[in-house]
C-alpha cells in the first residue's frame, strides 16, 4: 500500500517536472513573426542646420504590444492567431521613423534618447489606431498623432493626425502584414515631409 502510494507520487513529480521543462523552453514557439519593412524616400526642405530626436510613440494597451491588432467590429478588439511583431510595436515605429529621417538626408542628425544628440526639436508621437478592420472588405488602418517640440523651451511648433489605409489582398499573417506595413509607409512619409517643412 505504501510503495504503490510512493510509486504514485513519483509519478506524479516526473509529470510536473516535464511540463515545466516543455514550458521553459523544450517547445518551439508557435508565432509568426513579422517586421515593418517599408521606409519611404521622401523628399523635403533642407534642415542639415537641424537635429531632431524621435521619441516612443505613446499608445494604449492594445497597441503597446507585440500583438497584430484585428477589428472584426467598432467595438471589438481582437489580435491575430499565430503572429507577433518582432519586438513592441511602438519601438518598431519609432525605429522606422527614425530610419526613414536619416534616409531624407535632410537632417543635421536624428536620433533617438540616450544617443546624446544637441536637439533642436523632438518629434513626439502616439499611436492611435494600428490594425486591421474585418467588418467589411479587410482593410489596414493606421492612424499617428504627431507633435513637433521645440527642445530648448517645449512650446509645440506643430501638430497633425496623419492617417492612411491600404486594402488586404487575401487572408492570415503576411497578408494583413502586408497591408499595415503600406498604410504605415504612407504615414511615415507624411510625418517626415511634414516634420522637414515645419522646422
Amino acid at each position: 500500500m505504501t510503495q504503490g502510494k510512493g510509486w504514485g507520487l513519483r509519478a506524479a513529480v516526473l509529470a510536473v517536472s516535464a511540463a515545466i521543462l516543455a514550458s521553459c523552453g523544450g517547445a518551439k514557439a508557435v508565432n509568426d513573426t513579422f517586421n515593418l519593412t517599408s521606409v519611404p524616400a521622401v523628399e523635403g526642405p533642407s534642415a542639415r542646420n537641424r537635429q531632431i530626436l524621435v521619441t516612443e510613440p505613446s499608445a494604449l494597451k492594445a497597441l503597446g504590444s507585440d500583438q497584430v491588432v484585428v477589428r472584426p467590429t467598432t467595438s471589438e478588439v481582437q489580435y491575430l492567431a499565430k503572429a507577433q511583431w518582432s519586438d513592441s510595436l511602438p519601438k518598431l515605429v519609432q525605429a522606422k521613423l527614425i530610419q526613414a529621417f536619416e534616409t531624407s538626408g535632410a537632417l543635421g542628425g536624428v536620433g533617438k534618447p540616450g544617443e546624446g544628440l544637441a536637439i533642436d526639436y523632438q518629434v513626439v508621437t502616439t499611436l492611435r489606431t494600428f490594425e486591421v478592420r474585418t467588418s467589411g472588405p479587410a482593410t489596414a488602418v493606421v492612424e499617428i498623432f504627431a507633435k513637433i517640440v521645440n527642445d530648448r523651451n517645449g512650446t509645440v511648433r506643430a501638430q497633425h493626425l496623419f492617417r492612411a489605409t491600404a486594402p488586404v489582398s487575401g487572408s492570415g499573417g503576411p497578408a494583413f502584414v502586408a497591408g499595415l506595413d503600406a498604410a504605415f509607409a504612407r504615414v511615415t512619409a507624411d510625418i517626415v515631409g511634414w516634420t522637414l517643412k515645419s522646422i
